[in-house]
């Protein structure tokens, strides 16, 4: 079966737009107008992926993004013109994985749908992740050791934990808040000059260019995401 994306949009033509980009890539697409179409049909379709526009008609963006986190994990990709750091900030922290500033190109939509799916894909017999693979870097989670090619990169236990969060949440943005909270605990959520420091030292341990990150990649205002496409 074609995997289903739910399109929580009231402009017709986007919705168009997308309907032409998705269909003609194996994808089967419903489409909702308003927020209380769109949560109606989540509980009756149960998609795989929901793009999720903010300005709706009926009621904003972040209120459905609240209202489908206290029932479903099905990942949100947020696709709004609004593209001030606040508004991303705002709704990644409510629970939104991904977020798509308009005019967005589809490849990019595309690749953001590709690691949306890859993540929800439940882990073989509920087993934890025992090795990821990214490149050329390679992090053994049994063993807690990450390699750069054949060579161990030798990572404090701060980085390693950083990378660990990083690599659950690939291909998704992770908030400032969310990265200090998951790392250090709660009362370094304001920290963000602890972050910068870490995520350079990673960089310089893992990139091949730490000026022009391949896979670090930092999402201005908002936090930081590790490229998986």
């Amino acid at each position: 079966m074609n995997p289903i994306i739910l399109l929580i949009e009231d402009d017709f033509q986007i919705r168009r737009f997308l309907r032409a980009s998705l269909v003609t890539q194996g994808f089967d697409l419903i489409e909702a107008e308003t927020g209380r179409e769109g949560l109606a049909l989540a509980a009756s379709q149960v998609p795989e992926v929901i793009l999720l526009d903010l300005g709706l008609p009926d009621m904003e963006g972040i209120e459905v993004i609240k209202q489908l986190r206290l029932w479903t994990n099905t990942p949100i990709i947020i696709l709004s013109a609004r593209g001030q750091e606040r508004d991303k900030v705002a709704n990644l922290d409510a629970g939104a994985d991904d977020y798509l500033t308009k005019p967005f190109g589809v490849g990019e939509l595309l690749a953001r749908i590709r690691v949306a799916l890859r993540k929800a894909m439940p882990a073989e017999e509920g087993k934890p992740e025992a090795m990821y693979a990214l490149g050329n870097i390679k992090v053994d989670f049994e063993r807690r050791l990450v390699f750069r090619g054949p060579e161990e990169v030798h990572l404090t236990p701060i980085e390693y934990k950083l990378l660990a969060v990083l690599v659950k949440h690939r291909g998704k943005v992770v908030t400032h808040r969310q990265l200090l909270k998951e790392v250090w605990g709660p009362s370094y959520i304001e920290q963000n000059p602890y972050l910068r420091i870490f995520i350079l030292n990673l960089r310089r341990k893992l990139e091949d260019d730490p000026t022009r990150p391949h896979y670090l990649l930092t999402e201005p205002g908002v936090g930081y995401r590790l490229r998986v496409d």
